[in-house]
């Protein structure tokens, strides 16, 4: 049919960097949640007004909106809620993790957290399974964030 015109634009050379859809997108808000994990230790955010817990975090309390809200140390400890286990993802680079479980949690202070199960083997995972904290570098070569997993708190001390 037509003809197509091939650009004269300079092409680049330069290798093309794979994006990630992996890797969280701190700011000073969020600062502190990630530092914690960074150093092995979950935060959760808690209204000084109502008194509930929430994540992920936020500036305002979603079950009330007061905005007298502060960051408070998790135990670590949850149940399992549900769970999927994830076959094939073409997002980079869960690709390359798969299989893996995708799972969410009810955290031992009340909020729910999307979050991985790990150390587990498919046919093991039940609802309402406790399980316990973890954390793995959110990528290689990226330095200082680290994201929170869930094991079987069968398989060794919770945090």
């Amino acid at each position: 049919m037509g003809t197509e015109k091939l650009s004269t634009e300079k092409l680049s050379t330069e290798p093309s960097v794979e994006p990630r859809f992996d890797l969280p997108e701190v700011d000073a808000f969020t600062r502190p949640y990630w530092d914690a994990a960074a150093e092995g230790r979950l935060l959760v955010r808690r209204c000084g007004a109502c008194g509930a817990a929430h994540h992920y975090p936020r500036e305002f309390c979603p079950r009330c909106w007061s905005e007298d809200v502060s960051w408070e140390e998790a135990s670590g400890r949850a149940t399992l809620y549900t769970w999927s286990v994830v076959h094939r993802n073409d997002l980079p680079p869960f690709g390359s993790r798969v299989p893996y479980v995708a799972a969410v949690v009810d955290l031992a202070e009340g909020p729910r957290m999307m979050t991985e199960v790990v150390d587990c083997e498919h046919g093991e995972l039940r609802i309402g399974m406790p399980v316990c904290v973890t954390f793995r570098e959110a990528a290689e070569g990226v330095e200082g964030v680290a994201v929170a997993l869930f094991r079987p708190a069968d398989t060794g001390a919770c945090a």
